[in-house]
């Protein structure tokens, strides 16, 4: 690690309120001419490595790149601080060919004489994929996206090969032996049309004469066999699989309670301090994905920079690339915190707009430093200040990729069994609104009989279940933990 920022982290802070509130000058005595502090690790579900709380995000001035940006120089400059964790996707422009640059640089590319095969095995690398089908020729259908950058991207193997080509290779298609990336994600999952698809070949028998899902093909990709017919060659060019998902929970949970294979490894999930407002992913995915031994990357820290009174919606050009450092009325590292101390999640990337050799003016220092928190650090009092506090400088409608709010629900897909004397009473799980389940309750003829606490349901399969020798009219209600009943 080669970073000049001797600052304690709290100290740092303090600077950067100064800073925001105008103030440029530094205390005397103050200096940044020797090293960062360390970075802090958290274990990341069932992979090996360890990963820094800070992610690099692909996009932001390494996809939109301003004319006075070096894109390379963003992604060097997080090498230089320690983070370990590293996101792109093939649906981010030239993102991937600036990881090629900046991997040139640092001795990444595989085949070359000063390959830092050690260093490539510190990091986890994702890349994404938003094609849905397997195998060419797919057909139309509603609700089910298939979308790559590439001409000639046609399914979810085009896809990981053109990731391991522009990082890796020539950017033409070639890419040179002992390329992978660490996870490859589905992403930006959306609807229950696009899982159904996404498991064909997977709960299905594979056919050569029928099409599959995309994660037929990354199990491929993963384990080195062909069972799909799009890797004749059993590359292994994936350690792992997971999914993004900005939007739908109901879409998120479905995916995962459908994985009895053993597929998903990784969640990149939108969670900021707004997330209550909306259908929230913090009481609904993200639990459950911790309950699988998913790791969870937390995205959209700052609404996608409209938390600081960007447009609301993705970048889409340059000048639309946030490049300030946060607000006095919503300092960004209160909002760093907020995620990181939110309960399941194991790390965050944030996109990095401007960098600069002044660290009280560099985005990629600012967040380094407000990542250094350990995951039980803020109260819930501090929570709830900062939940007021973003709602009131940023306003409640930040939040553009989420589903509105809901409330909670009662549970779903009620079933009643009875057989030799004994009532069998199951259900699917019920969504969670601004508070946690608690429980659920069981009544007959309007009496409470029994309660069953609730806990992340961990496959469809897996039902909860209630058994009694009564007999009568039951019904299953959904109690959250401020008691509220549906």
């Amino acid at each position: 690690m080669k970073s000049k920022y001797p600052v304690s982290r709290r100290d740092f802070l303090r600077l950067t309120s100064t800073v925001a509130a105008g103030a440029v000058i530094l205390p005397f005595g103050m200096s940044f001419s020797d090293k960062a502090p360390a970075p802090m690790l958290r274990p990341f579900g069932r992979m090996k490595n360890k990963v820094t709380t800070l992610g690099l995000g692909g996009q932001a001035s390494i996809q939109w790149t301003p004319e006075d940006v070096d894109p390379v120089s963003i992604i060097t400059k997080a090498f230089d601080l320690g983070i370990n964790y590293f996101d792109t996707s093939n649906v981010y422009d030239l993102s991937q060919l600036h990881y090629h640059e900046a991997f040139k640089k640092m001795n990444l590319i595989p085949g070359k004489p000063n390959y830092d095969k050690k260093l490539r095995e510190s990091i986890t690398l994702t890349s994404k994929t938003l094609m849905r089908w397997g195998k060419p020729g797919w057909e139309e259908q509603e609700n089910v996206r298939n979308k790559s950058n590439g001409d000639d991207v046609q399914t979810a193997a085009d896809d990981v090969r053109r990731s391991m080509s522009q990082i890796f290779g020539d950017g033409k298609g070639n890419y040179p032996e002992g390329s992978y990336v660490d996870i490859m994600l589905v992403h930006s999952l959306e609807t229950i049309e696009e899982v159904d698809v996404l498991y064909k070949g997977i709960e299905t028998p594979l056919s050569p004469d029928e099409n599959c899902g995309a994660l037929a093909v990354l199990r491929d990709f993963r384990d080195g066999t062909n069972l799909t017919g799009t890797n004749p060659k059993n590359e292994k060019l994936l350690k792992h699989i997971g999914f993004s998902g900005h939007k739908n929970p109901v879409a998120m949970i479905d995916i995962m309670q459908r994985d009895k294979y053993g597929l998903l490894d990784a969640l990149l999930v939108s969670v900021n301090s707004n997330d209550h407002l909306y259908f929230n992913m913090k009481h609904n995915v993200i639990p459950l994905a911790k309950a699988k031994g998913i790791g969870v990357i937390g995205m959209k820290v700052f609404g996608a920079g409209t938390m600081y009174n960007q447009v609301p919606g993705f970048s889409r050009e340059p000048d639309q690339i946030y490049r300030k450092v946060g607000s006095t009325s919503l300092p960004s590292n209160e909002l760093i915190e907020y995620v990181l101390t939110t309960p399941g999640v194991d790390t965050l990337i944030i996109g990095i707009g401007q960098v600069d050799e002044d660290p009280l003016k560099c985005q990629l220092t600012q967040n380094y430093y407000g990542a250094q928190v350990k995951p039980n650090a803020m109260s819930q009092e501090k929570r709830r200040s900062i939940e007021a506090k973003t709602a009131q400088a940023a306003g409640e409608r930040t939040n553009f990729f989420q589903l509105d709010k809901i409330n909670m629900t009662p549970p779903r897909d009620v079933n009643q069994e009875t057989k030799n004397g004994t009532t069998k009473i199951t259900w699917q799980t019920a969504y969670a609104a601004a508070d946690p389940i608690s429980h659920y309750e069981i009544e007959l003829d309007n009496k409470v009989i029994g309660k069953v606490d609730h806990k992340p349901q961990v496959l469809k399969s897996n039902p909860f279940v209630f058994e009694t020798n009564k007999s009568g009219n039951f019904k299953v209600f959904t109690v959250d933990k401020a008691g509220h009943r549906a």
